[in-house]
């Protein structure tokens, strides 16, 4: 048996036997940064929940237009996520640039309720994106200055999960609203702005604002510094980090907006349209029930290993999606769905923190959520495509063909026997 590159670096933060003798402890900081992110989500998934048939059947748009949306959600943040985790590493500041992010995603809740037409909708989306891309970075560093380096995965678990609890709340309101009130958008877009000024008010007056190169509170928050200057891009991308961005854009390349899976299975399943943001909860349920027990895991584990496999759950999404014509397969989807960004989310930021060079944290968090962003830019504008030429079940089935070649390049290139951390690392 070897070491993967995430049991390496859980090892080297608190020495060879005693990776299983700290009890783990819920850090405040992290805590409150969930609360935040989850009023957070409550706004921004509200609003995602109605925006696929509002584009598609309101508004009349084809595939390929909501493919090149989906896209833009992602591209759109991530032209700014490498800046802004730079800007929060030479600072040593990053609650002052999150809570810009926050503020200008609060700012794009108040303009949707102005906004006519698409292209001021796509204008508001694209600012509240920008915002979304500001933040991350900052953020996750925060969580990971915050945390037991032993159970980075499962503190980040534990902060998706809340996270994840907005994100099932947002479009359950959705769903509520336009069952009372068929039609009524504006009045998710006022739910939406009022979640997002109690996030950014919960963000300026809980959350510490703490250097990233000052030692952290003792206790739950204890975790590492970062005194020393950010590197330079080019040097993220050596070694075992590079080889994590690597696997994660190849993987990227066939992860399709959640969308068009949802798309797809209401069409197959024969749903009615108005159960559509119910998927979303749906999916959701399951990432809240599994984030904390898969960080756990992959902290134990393998963290890069469960990142890998995770997209088998993909793949198995995928199929459901494009084979299934029953509410079992709709069920099983978002599952599958679930367990996916259990396995992947909070992971990978876990990784890329964990092997950044010292005093990049938040270069490094954003530049593999850059690469994943850009990534799925190219799948989402591409899978539309496809799925005007063949359909959505040919769509679905390419789709998982091409995820379940790539899951195999992808473990060999993070896992292969022989991988070295670092100088000297063995196999055990």
């Amino acid at each position: 048996m070897y070491l993967s590159l995430s049991d390496w670096t859980s090892r080297k933060a608190v020495g060879p036997g005693r990776a299983q003798a700290v009890a783990f402890k819920a850090s405040p900081t992290v805590i409150a940064l969930g609360v935040v992110s989850m009023l957070t989500d409550i706004s921004s998934e509200s609003v995602a929940a109605v925006l696929p048939l509002y584009i598609t059947s309101a508004l009349g748009l084809s595939m390929v237009a909501y493919g090149f949306f989906e896209g833009m959600n992602q591209s759109v943040s991530s032209v700014v996520r490498i800046a802004a985790g730079y800007a929060a590493d030479r600072s040593k500041r990053p609650k002052p640039i999150a809570a810009a992010g926050y503020g200008l995603s609060m700012a794009a809740r108040a303009g949707l309720l102005f906004a006519t037409g698409f292209g001021g909708i796509l204008a508001v989306i694209g600012l509240d994106r920008i915002g979304k891309g500001i933040r991350t970075a900052p953020r996750d560093a925060m969580i990971q200055h915050a945390s037991q380096p032993e159970h980075l995965a499962r503190s980040f678990g534990l902060h998706r999960l809340l996270d994840t609890v907005g994100a099932t709340l947002g479009p359950l309101l959705a769903f509520v609203v336009l069952l009372l009130v068929p039609g009524d958008y504006r009045m998710v877009f006022v739910i939406s702005l009022g979640a997002a000024v109690l996030g950014v008010a919960v963000l300026a007056l809980v959350v510490p604002d703490r250097r990233l190169d000052a030692p952290a509170a003792s206790g739950p928050d204890e975790g590492q510094t970062t005194g020393a200057p950010s590197p330079k891009l080019r040097e993220l991308v050596r070694g075992p980090l590079g080889r994590v961005l690597l696997a994660a854009g190849f993987l990227g390349l066939v992860t399709i907006g959640d969308g068009f899976i949802y798309l797809a299975l209401l069409e197959q399943g024969q749903l009615d349209a108005r159960w559509f943001p119910l998927m979303f909860v749906g999916t959701n349920a399951f990432f809240l029930l599994l984030a904390v027990p898969m960080g756990r895991l992959a902290d134990k584990t393998s963290r890069a290993g469960i990142f890998v496999l995770g997209h088998l759950a993909l793949a198995g999404a995928y199929l459901c999606a494009g084979a299934g014509n029953s509410l079992v397969y709709v069920l099983l989807a978002l599952a599958l769905l679930g367990v996916f960004y259990a396995a992947t989310d909070g992971v990978l930021a876990a990784m890329a923190g964990q092997l950044a060079p010292a005093g990049a944290t938040s270069t490094a968090i954003g530049t593999a959520q850059t690469v994943v962003a850009v990534a799925r830019l190219v799948a989402s504008t591409g899978f539309g495509v496809v799925w005007i030429l063949l359909g959505s079940t040919g769509a679905m089935l390419i789709a998982a063909g091409l995820l379940l070649v790539l899951v195999p390049a992808a473990w060999m290139l993070v896992l292969r026997p022989g991988s070295r951390a670092v100088p000297g690392r063995r196999a055990a």
